[in-house]
């Protein structure tokens, strides 16, 4: 569980290079970069790291609402 902005950097820097030169990760790193160094929302960091561990799974697409039945009253 990632409870800190330092946590964060300490789980993306164990990660193996190969995942961690992945863009989701960078994206990520930068996200966190923003945070520490100037006092950006923190949201974005959690955002870009939920997004980096989430990476392989399929994201839902548009939800499709049933059609409203009308009837004309005469």
């Amino acid at each position: 569980m990632l409870c800190t902005v330092r946590d964060a950097g300490e789980y993306i820097a164990a990660l193996p290079e190969t995942v961690h030169d992945q863009p989701a990760w960078q994206a990520a790193l930068e996200a966190l970069l923003l945070v520490v160094e100037r006092g950006g929302p923190v949201m974005l960091a959690e955002i870009g790291i939920m997004r980096a561990l989430n990476r392989g799974m399929a994201e839902p697409g548009p939800r499709r609402k049933r059609a409203k039945a009308y009837r004309v009253i005469g």
